[in-house]
C-alpha cells in the first residue's frame, strides 16, 4: 500500500494472494505506481495472470486501511499504541484462561496467512495455551479433502502435480468451475488439449458453467449424489475387470467391504442414472471413457468438499483410482484443487483444530510428545479443538469467552452468519487482526490490530500441488501494520515465553518449521511425506533467494506414492467404504429450491480486496440469484428485477438472473457481497450450518430456500466522483456499491415515490454554487434523469425509472474519463442514451482488456467467427482466457440469429 515513502524502482518476484493455483508475480514499484505482471519463470504460470492477479495494483490503495491499533470506545474505536493493545490482548486472554481454563479461548485464522504466521499461531495455541481451539477458514473449503486423504493415505497428501494434468489423457473435473475459479490452471489444460486433441475433458457439475462449455462431456448431476456416481463407477470398473490386481493386492487394504457397499448401493447403471438424474447413455459414456483410459486425473474442488458427506465423496473418488492403480504415476491420480493461496501451507503446520504441525496426529501420544519436546512447551493440546461452526456456536453459548480472528471475515463467510454476528456481539473479548478497518467482522471487535497487506508481507505459501513459493515484500508497511507472527510472538513474550518465541524475521520461523518436518521423520519414528529437511539451515540470504520448490524436499526425495508406499500403520492405502447419503436438509413446501453458493469470475472471497479494483467490478457488478426460467415463473420473479431469497436461517435481496445455466429446482447466489458493498446480500446468512461429521466442513452447496419478489416503486443508479453518498443509500430499500475508474456507482431501488426527484437529487448530490444541472423529469411516469456538471466535467449523474431497464452504465462510465463533455454527451444525458453509435461498448465480457459485449458483437458481425479471430482483432480472451466460453456463446448466439433470419 502506498503511504507516502517511495521505494527505489525495482522488480520483486512474489506470489499472487488469491486462489490456490499459486501464480508467480513480478512487481515493479515506480514512484507512486505499482506495476504487476506474471513471473515468466515461475513453474505454475510462466508469466500468465488471470484478471484478478493482473489487477492487484488497483488494490494497493491506502483508503480504508487499518493503520493503527485501536480499542473500542463507545460506538467507535480510539487509537492506542501497540504496547497498549498487546497488553490488553495478553491480559484479557490470560484472565479468562485463569478463570475458565484454556478451552474458554479460541483463535480463528485463515488461508490468507503466510506459513510463518500460521506456524507461530499453532505453536502458541496448541503448545503454550494448551488448547486446540484454533481453526481456520480453510475448514470451509478443503477440510473434507484433508479428511479423505488421511483416511485413504494415512497423511494429508495431494499426489498430483500440475504437470500430471497436462500429461493425462482424461481429466475429470468434479464440482469445480475451474475456468473461473482457477483460470490459469484451466488454461494449462486448454493448451494441453490444443497440443493433444485426443485428450478428453469431463465436467461433473449441476450447473452449466464456463468450464462445462469447454468439456467433451458434461454430467449435470443432481446436487448431493456424487457418492452414488463414483460408487457406480467403482462397481462398473470391477464388473468389467478394469482392476490393477497387482497394485490392489500389493499396496492396498479394505477392498472387499468398500466393493460390497459400492455394489449394493450403485451396482446398477440404470438406478445410478435415475438417482443422479442423468441420462443413462451419458453416464455409460463417462464410465466407459474412464475405464478405457489409463492416464486419468480426477480433480475436485468445492462442489465435492462443501457437503455434509464431503469426506465420503473424496474417498469415493480415491477408491476408483486405487482400484485401477491410477495413482503415483505420471498423468494419473485424484487431485484436490485448493481454494486459498496458503490453505496447503496451513495444513503443513497443523492449521486445523484436529491437527498437529508437520503432519503429525494430535490424537497420537507419541506425536504429541515429539512436538512438545521440539517446542519445549509447558503443555500440549491432547484432544481436538472446536471446528469452525462449532467454535462460533461455543462463542454464542458462552463456552468460549475470547476469540482472536486473523485475516478472515466470518460474519460474511460462515454459514448461519447472523448467528455469528450474535455470537460476536455476546463475546467477552474479540480481537481482530486485519488489513482493512471496516469489515463486517471488525465492527464487533474490542481490539483491532493492523496487519500487513499483500506487498508488505514476507514469508512463504504452498499451492495446490505442494509447491512452496516466496511471498516477498516490495512496499514499506502502511502506518503501524506489523506481521501477524510478530503480534502473536509479542503476546507469547508477555506470557513469559520469550525464549520459545525469539523470532526476528520470517526466515527463522521457516527454519524451525522445516526442522520440525524432519524431526522423527524416518522409519524408526514417525515417517511422513511432508519433509523439508533439504531446506533446513538456509539462512536469511538463501531464504530470500528461495526458488519455487515442491515438497518433499529431502536428501533422497521421491515422487509421491511412486513406490506404492503409504503412511498408514501397514503402509498400504485404504479403500474406504462410502455409503451414499442425501444432503442434510430436504426441500419442502416452504423451501422448495436448492441454494448453491460459489464464486464469480472476477471477485474473491468477501470482496475486501477485489471490491477496490474498478476492473474487477465490470463483469459481474451486482449480487444476483440465478435460477431456471420455469422456476422464476413459478416464484413470480422476472429477470433484472429484485427478489428476496430466504431460508430457515436468513435472507438476502439480489437481482434476478436467468442465465440458462441452472437446472430445475436449483438456484445460485455468489458468496462475495458484504455490508460495505450491498444493503442485504450476505448469502452466508442463508446457508444452513449442517456439516460433514468427519471433516466439519459446512454444506454450502445445498440449503433449502424460497425465492419471491422484492417489490419496489422505483429503480435507479448514481455515478458520482464522491463515493460517500450515505443520504442516497439511506433513502433506498435496496442498494449495492460498485467501484469505478474515477467514480463510484450505486445501484438503487426504493419504495417511496411521493416526493419530487428534482428536490431529492439535490439533497443526495451536494453541488457547489458554480455547478450546472442537466435534468429531465416526467413526474407522471416517475422517470427522472439528471447530471451534475462542474467546469464542463461530469461530477455525478442520477437515473430513476419505475422499471429496471435503465441506460447503459458502460456508456455513462466512459463520460467520467472525459475532461470536457461534448454537446452530444449533454444531449445523451438528457435523453438517456448515447447519440453516436459505438459510444456504448456494452457490458464487459473481457475484464483483462475491458472489451464489452457490443464491441464483440460488432466484430462477429464483421466476420470474426472464432474466439481466436476475436482475440486477434480485440485482444479479448488472449490473457487469462476465462472469457473464452462467453465469446463462444456470443458467436453461437449471433450465428443462430443469422440462420433464423436467413
Amino acid at each position: 500500500m502506498m503511504d507516502g515513502s517511495t521505494p527505489v524502482a525495482r522488480e520483486v518476484l512474489t506470489t499472487c494472494p488469491y486462489c490456490g493455483t499459486g501464480c508467480g508475480v513480478a512487481v515493479t514499484v515506480k514512484a507512486d505506481k505499482v506495476e504487476v505482471a506474471g513471473d515468466a519463470l515461475h513453474p505454475t504460470n510462466y508469466g500468465r495472470l488471470c484478471v484478478k492477479g493482473a489487477a492487484l495494483g488497483e488494490t494497493m490503495l491506502p483508503k480504508g486501511r487499518l493503520l493503527y491499533p485501536a480499542q473500542r470506545e463507545g460506538d467507535g474505536f480510539k487509537r492506542v499504541s501497540w504496547d497498549n493493545a498487546l497488553d490488553q490482548v495478553a491480559g484479557g486472554f490470560q484472565r479468562i484462561i485463569d478463570q475458565h481454563g484454556p478451552g474458554s479461548v479460541a483463535w480463528y485464522v485463515s488461508g490468507q496467512l503466510l506459513t510463518e504466521d500460521y506456524y507461530v499461531a499453532n505453536k502458541l495455541v496448541k503448545g503454550f495455551v494448551g488448547t486446540a481451539n484454533i481453526d481456520t477458514n480453510s475448514r470451509l473449503c478443503m477440510s473434507s479433502a484433508v479428511a479423505g486423504h488421511k483416511r485413504a493415505f494415512g497423511e494429508d497428501i495431494v499426489p498430483v502435480s500440475y504437470e500430471d494434468l497436462e500429461l493425462a489423457d482424461l481429466v475429470v473435473l468434479v464440482g469445480s468451475n475451474t475456468a473461473w475459479c482457477h483460470p490459469i490452471l484451466f488454461q494449462r489444460l486448454v493448451k494441453a488439449r490444443e497440443r493433444r486433441p485426443e485428450m478428453k475433458l469431463v465436467v461433473i457439475d449441476p450447473r452449466r458453467t464456463a468450464t462445462s462449455e469447454m468439456a467433451d462431456l458434461h454430467l449435470p448431476i443432481r446436487p448431493g449424489t456424487d457418492v452414488w456416481l463414483f460408487n457406480g463407477l467403482m462397481s462398473f470398473l470391477h464388473q468389467y475387470g478394469v482392476v490393477d490386481t497387482a497394485f490392489v493386492d500389493g499396496h492396498t487394504s479394505g477392498l472387499a467391504r468398500a466393493m460390497a457397499i459400492a455394489d449394493n448401493t450403485a451396482g446398477d447403471l440404470r438406478s445410478v442414472a435415475a438417482q443422479c438424474k442423468l441420462q443413462e447413455s451419458v453416464l455409460a459414456e463417462f464410465y466407459r471413457l474412464f475405464a478405457r483410459t489409463a492416464k486419468v486425473v480426477t480433480a475436485f474442488s468445492m462442489g465435492v468438499n462443501q457437503s455434509s458427506s464431503g469426506t465420503d465423496k473424496v474417498n469415493a473418488i480415491i477408491n476408483c483410482h486405487l482400484l485401477t492403480g491410477r495413482i503415483g504415476k505420471p498423468g494419473a491420480g485424484p487431485f484436490s484443487i485448493t481454494g486459498q493461496p496458503n490453505a496447503m501451507g496451513g495444513r503443513e503446520v497443523g492449521g486445523l483444530s484436529n491437527m498437529l504441525a508437520a503432519h503429525l496426529d494430535l490424537e497420537s501420544p507419541a506425536h504429541r510428545e515429539l512436538v512438545q519436546g521440539f517446542w519445549q512447551s509447558p503443555s500440549i493440546a491432547d484432544q481436538p479443538g472446536l471446528k469452525a461452526v462449532d467454535l462460533f456456536d461455543a462463542i454464542d453459548s458462552g463456552q468460549v469467552k475470547a476469540v482472536w480472528i486473523m485475516a478472515t471475515n466470518p460474519v460474511v463467510s460462515l454459514p448461519d452468519a447472523d448467528k455469528v454476528k450474535r455470537a460476536l456481539s455476546r463475546c467477552e473479548l474479540v480481537v481482530v487482526s486485519d488489513v482493512m478497518a471496516n469489515t463486517d467482522t471488525t465492527a464487533y471487535a474490542h481490539v483491532l490490530l493492523p496487519a500487513q497487506g499483500w506487498g508488505e508481507k514476507d514469508g512463504t505459501v504452498t499451492n495446490s500441488e505442494r509447491c512452496i513459493s516466496r511471498q516477498r515484500a516490495f512496499l514499506p508497511a502502511a502506518g503501524e501494520a506489523r506481521p501477524d507472527w510478530w503480534a502473536l510472538s509479542e503476546v507469547a513474550r508477555r506470557w513469559g515465553y520469550g525464549a520459545q518465541f525469539p523470532y526476528r524475521s520470517a526466515d527463522e520461523i521457516f527454519d524451525e518449521h522445516a526442522r520440525l518436518t524432519a524431526c522423527g521423520n524416518d522409519d524408526a519414528g514417525s515417517p511422513r511425506y511432508l519433509n523439508l529437511s533439504g531446506l533446513v539451515g538456509l539462512g536469511k540470504g538463501a531464504y530470500d533467494a528461495l526458488q519455487p520448490i515442491r515438497w518433499p524436499v529431502a536428501a533422497a526425495s521421491a515422487t509421491v506414492f511412486a513406490d506404492g508406499r503409504y503412511y498408514t500403520p501397514d503402509r498400504r492405502a485404504r479403500f474406504v467404504p462410502t455409503t451414499p447419503q442425501m444432503p442434510g436438509r430436504r426441500l419442502d413446501d416452504d423451501y422448495p429450491l436448492v441454494l448453491n453458493t460459489g464464486r464469480v469470475r472476477d471477485h474473491w472471497h468477501t470482496m475486501t480486496r477485489t471490491g477496490l479494483a474498478p476492473r474487477l467490478a465490470t463483469h459481474v457488478s451486482e449480487p444476483f440469484v440465478d435460477l431456471h426460467p420455469q422456476d422464476a415463473l413459478l416464484c413470480g420473479v422476472r429477470e433484472h428485477e429484485l427478489a428476496r431469497v430466504s431460508s430457515a436461517h436468513g435472507h438476502c435481496v439480489v437481482r434476478v438472473r436467468l442465465s440458462g445455466e441452472m437446472p430445475r429446482k436449483s438456484v445460485f447466489v455468489p458468496i462475495h457481497w458484504n455490508a460495505q458493498f450491498a444493503s442485504d446480500a450476505r448469502v452466508g446468512a442463508l446457508v444452513n450450518p449442517v456439516v460433514d461429521p468427519v471433516s466439519g466442513e459446512p454444506e454450502f452447496k445445498h440449503t433449502p430456500v424460497r425465492v419471491e419478489p422484492f417489490l419496489v416503486a422505483w429503480h435507479g443508479f448514481v455515478l458520482s466522483r464522491d463515493g460517500d453518498l450515505k443520504s442516497l443509500t439511506a433513502d433506498a430499500a435496496w442498494w449495492t456499491k460498485i467501484t469505478g475508474d474515477g467514480y463510484t456507482r450505486h445501484e438503487l431501488a426504493g419504495r417511496r415515490s411521493d416526493a419530487s426527484w428534482a428536490a431529492r437529487a439535490r439533497t443526495m448530490l451536494s453541488a457547489g454554487e458554480d455547478a450546472d444541472w442537466l435534468e429531465y423529469e416526467d413526474s407522471t411516469a416517475n422517470v427522472y434523469r439528471a447530471a451534475l456538471i462542474a467546469d464542463g466535467r461530469i461530477e455525478a449523474c442520477l437515473f430513476i425509472s419505475p422499471r429496471p431497464d435503465l441506460p447503459s452504465r458502460a456508456w455513462l462510465s466512459g463520460l467520467f474519463a472525459k475532461d470536457q463533455l461534448e454537446v452530444a454527451d449533454r444531449v445523451g444525458l438528457l435523453v438517456g442514451e448515447p447519440l453516436a453509435r459505438g459510444d456504448d461498448a456494452g457490458a464487459t465480457v473481457c475484464s483483462c482488456y475491458g472489451v464489452g459485449r457490443k464491441t464483440i458483437e460488432a466484430a462477429v458481425r464483421g466476420g470474426c467467427a472464432t474466439p481466436a479471430e476475436l482475440g486477434a482483432k480485440l485482444k479479448c480472451g488472449t490473457n487469462c482466457g476465462s472469457c473464452v466460453p462467453e465469446l463462444k456463446g456470443i458467436i453461437s448466439e449471433l450465428r443462430a440469429q443469422a440462420l433464423a433470419k436467413a
